[in-house]
């Protein structure tokens, strides 16, 4: 979750020390003292803050939706609801299936937020400068649901009805093509 996502130049016989080191220093320098008294501001500690970009940053593909999803990921945790994030289930599962089984939603990781409430143990990936932000200055909105649309974008939904019904209308969608 640490290493900052960028473009690194090393010469070729670099040791990992220092390629970690560098990756260390970029995230400190994007995630600095304003940014660490801010998660305090909402109750949070820096790396709760990472473990939910990193979510943030695999469930987003479009940087304008991903305060939109940090929303929901936040009003999920103030509701005490289980966060459901598929992403998480895929780093439990250890690699990227086809597609999610409900079998798959089963597995037994501290990871799998299907099963368990709150924040997973640690970051799920490194996330990058959108997906910080977003969780730092999520959205203000009142929707505890999204669904992806299969293009890289999400319908959002405050009512488990309306989520219902999001996830028809991509199904019948994807039965139509």
């Amino acid at each position: 979750g640490y290493l900052f996502p960028d473009t690194y130049e090393f010469p070729r016989d670099v040791g990992a020390r220092t390629a970690v080191a560098a990756m260390l220093d970029k995230f400190f320098q994007e995630v600095g003292p304003e940014e660490i008294r801010r998660a305090q501001e909402m109750g949070y500690g820096l790396p709760e803050v990472v473990t939910l970009a990193s979510i943030v940053e695999r469930e987003a593909r479009l940087d304008d939706e991903r305060p939109l999803v940090a929303s929901v990921f936040y009003n999920r945790l103030r509701a005490g609801m289980k966060l459901e994030s598929c992403a998480t289930v895929i780093y439990a599962l250890g690699h990227q299936p086809d597609r999610l089984t409900v079998q798959d939603l089963k597995i037994d990781s501290p990871y799998n937020t299907y099963r368990y409430a709150g924040l997973p143990p640690g970051p799920i990936c490194s996330p990058g400068r959108a997906s910080l932000t977003a969780a730092l200055y999520p959205a203000s909105t009142d929707y505890l649901f999204f669904v992806s649309n299969g293009d890289g974008s999400h319908t959002f939904s405050r009512r488990f009805g309306d989520h219902l019904a999001a996830r028809e209308a991509k199904k019948r969608k994807k039965t139509r093509k």
